[in-house]
């Protein structure tokens, strides 16, 4: 049942973002950059949790997941460090995400071929 949870919010997400795309003019970045915000809201009020708790990876792997790591991030390093924390927090949380993506991106530039034409 775990599986089948995280697939239909999952593509609850997923679907409601492609609706975003085609019914307005944002552009993808700002859509990705609206999805971590919501994350991070959906922690700071306390939403995220139970949602993640019956959707498993259906949540916690979209952006929407990235955007509460780094705010339950931030929120240790506030209450551990004070104001400076709202600095080192989103980075000491993501970090080890944030540099296997660079790692595996640097790696398929090596094996793969670019698609864009000169």
């Amino acid at each position: 049942m775990d599986y089948v949870n995280a697939f239909l919010i999952g593509g609850l997400v997923c679907a409601l973002v492609q609706i975003l795309l085609d019914r307005t003019m944002l552009m993808p970045g700002r859509v990705m950059v609206l999805l971590v915000v919501t994350g991070a809201i959906l922690g700071f009020v306390g939403i995220f949790e139970p949602i993640q708790k019956v959707a498993g990876a259906g949540i916690s792997v979209p952006l929407l997941g990235f955007g509460n790591t780094l705010w339950k991030g931030v929120k240790e390093a506030v209450d551990k460090n004070g104001f400076i924390g709202i600095f080192m927090g989103g980075f000491k949380a993501s970090a080890v995400g944030i540099c296997a993506a660079l790692v595996f991106g640097y790696l398929a530039s090596l094996i793969f071929e670019p698609k864009m034409k000169k």
